[in-house]
């Protein structure tokens, strides 16, 4: 299946100033052939202004961004995916609670209040974090000329703001991408993992070959849109189809999508899958072990899922993880029992 048609979603990439959100965007976009929407900030005639005396015009500001960016919501609400966008609505809210106070900011929060009941909400949001430091630095890099006296205290109060939201931000899956580290522009290697990351979000990584003894390719594909099918669909059994079932059953159910929130609860489900292996271990010394299989099945079910889980929130696509490793495993020379001692592989 051609990946540039497997991505069936609408993506918003959201950080600081200076982040790389529009980059990203663009790149991904030429990747998947995804319709593209860009933030209009440009067009903002009291930008200026503002990051000259934040103060007087923050809320001039604040308004025209939020109408504009409604105007262009509104629109996208009537596009079909896959679409990628270098910005989300909610972010409007975030900015005026750092700029606006008092009167102001009563005044804006009634106004975003009632546009947003008609914005549409992201399939997935890829939050790119970076330190201040390194803001600043590819904000001097890019030189655009409004943004030649930013304010370091300024980029560090956002950065504050933007973690703060989206510890909290439930609304939609989060795929957290720390860039300080990499770079995605220069360095291709860099760009296919954040891809790679994206796609695993989704659900809809690269169509890994299965190993031999496995069968042949899938004879269909499934997109986050229709996942719930591969319950009753033998033919879409493959993992990345369970990702993306998952996922929007998270939606749906409003369950916490936390990395370390759901650990915990896969300890807490790898803990009753051992208190189901002890039933049967006790059950088999009176010959009675088949006894133990349903309560098995349904701790095993229950750790799988919270893998499938932990995986779209990390970014991981599992199944081709899952495949690399085991191809990987296949080539390694396992010492001997005797050389292990008692140890297994």
């Amino acid at each position: 299946m051609d990946e540039k048609s497997s991505i069936q979603a609408y993506i918003a990439i959201e950080g600081v100033i200076g982040v790389g959100k529009t980059t990203l965007a663009r790149m991904f976009q030429q990747e998947t052939g995804a319709r593209l929407v860009l933030e209009v900030f440009e067009e903002n005639p009291f930008l200026s202004d503002f990051y000259t005396d934040r103060t007087r015009y923050a809320f001039q500001t604040q308004i025209f961004f939020l109408l504009s960016r409604y105007h262009q919501q509104r629109q996208l609400a009537t596009l079909p995916p896959p679409i990628i966008s270098d910005y989300m609505f909610d972010k409007d809210r975030l900015f005026a609670e750092v700029n606006l106070a008092g009167d102001e900011l009563s005044t804006y929060y009634r106004v975003q209040e009632a546009l947003a009941e008609n914005v549409r909400v992201p399939d997935l949001v890829v939050y790119l974090k970076a330190s201040t430091e390194t803001l600043m630095h590819r904000i001097t890099a890019r030189d655009r000329p409004y943004e030649r006296n930013m304010d370091p205290a300024y980029i560090e109060s956002l950065r504050q703001a933007y973690d703060k939201f989206f510890a909290a931000y439930d609304a939609a899956p989060v795929l957290v991408i720390d860039t300080n580290a990499i770079d995605f522009v220069q360095n291709a290697g860099d760009r296919e993992d954040v891809f790679d990351r994206i796609r695993g979000a989704l659900g809809v990584g690269p169509r890994t070959q299965p190993l031999p003894g496995m069968g042949g390719p899938m004879k269909g594909v499934r997109s986050p849109y229709n996942a719930r099918n591969v319950l009753a669909d033998d033919s879409a059994r493959r993992l990345g189809d369970f990702q993306a079932f998952h996922r929007r059953f998270d939606q749906e159910r409003g369950f916490s999508t936390d990395p370390y929130f759901n650990m915990l609860l896969l300890q807490e489900e790898v803990g009753e899958l051992a208190r189901a292996l002890a039933g049967r271990w006790r059950a088999e010394a009176q010959g009675r072990a088949e006894e133990a299989l349903p309560a098995i099945r349904e701790e095993l079910a229950d750790v799988l899922a919270y893998l499938l889980k932990l995986a779209n929130y990390l970014g991981v696509d599992l199944e081709a993880a899952y495949l690399g490793k085991m191809r990987h495993n296949t080539t390694r020379q396992w010492p001997t029992t005797q050389e292990q001692g008692e140890t297994t592989p």
